[in-house]
């Protein structure tokens, strides 16, 4: 997994000068996949491949990489881990990060999209003693979203989850409730809560405020999206001080 891990760095910033779509703004071609942390119901269309990088404190490094399977399914595998930018030896992650996405229901004039998938790659750092990530991956999920047209576009998320990561005794259903809006043909604001249901009893980790995280996309090119988020505005986490921390992600889609 460490290969493919570099494998797919190499493939992200090797192919920005080749065609692709880009994921941010009015001009969009294929559909955002996650806001911050939160999976949207968005699925890669059916021949596209997409590679992105989340640059996270602690010198935390994940890549993905997702390829749209069939007509409304899409599958993807993710790695990384602790470290991997600074000095010493990286902490990498025990297992790969596998993600899959089956589309229920498209969106219409009155309903929504829904998505029902299952994620278990988690962000920060992995602690052994409890088997979880800093924050939780997703688990199994269902996912909805609807757009609207004001201004450009304007975007509603809300998706249920259930984390595989409960050995430390806090589990739970869980919900996040997001929104984009569209900001010009290229850039796009993000913004997301995760009410952290699964990680507000044993004060381990969590205290209970909810984890807020704000982020700006801006489509540089054609299939290239470049991110930064604020994560934490509650200054929710008890395994980092400060409160909120600064994070980049990169993403590049474009058609097999």
């Amino acid at each position: 997994m460490k290969r493919l891990f570099t494998l797919s760095l190499s493939l992200l910033f090797c192919s920005i000068v080749a065609f692709g779509q880009g994921t941010a703004g009015e001009d969009a071609k294929q559909e955002y996949r996650y806001l911050v942390d939160m999976p949207s119901s968005g699925i890669l269309e059916k021949g596209s491949v997409g590679i992105s990088t989340d640059i996270l404190p602690d010198g935390i490094v994940i890549g993905r990489m997702e390829v749209g399977v069939f007509q409304d399914i899409s599958f993807g595998i993710s790695y990384g881990g602790a470290n991997i930018i600074g000095s010493g030896s990286p902490k990498w992650y025990r297992y790969p990060g596998v993600n899959l996405r089956f589309r229920i229901l498209g969106e219409s004039l009155t309903y929504p999209s829904l998505t029902f998938g299952f994620d278990s790659q988690g962000k920060g750092e992995f602690y052994e003693a409890t088997n979880r990530f800093g924050i939780k991956s997703p688990g199994f999920f269902v996912s909805g979203s609807k757009n609207f047209q004001f201004l450009g576009y304007l975007s509603f998320s809300s998706e249920v989850n259930y984390s595989l990561e409960g050995k430390d005794g806090d589990n739970f259903l869980n919900l996040m409730v997001g929104a984009e809006k569209t900001i010009g043909k290229s850039v796009s604001a993000v913004l997301e809560y995760d009410f952290a249901f699964n990680d507000n009893a044993a004060r381990l980790y969590g205290k209970g405020n909810g984890y807020l995280n704000l982020g700006v996309r801006w489509s540089v090119g054609e299939g290239l999206t470049l991110g930064f988020d604020l994560r934490d505005l509650l200054n929710n986490k008890k395994w980092s001080a400060g409160s909120a921390d600064r994070a980049v992600r990169i993403e590049y889609v474009r058609p097999i």
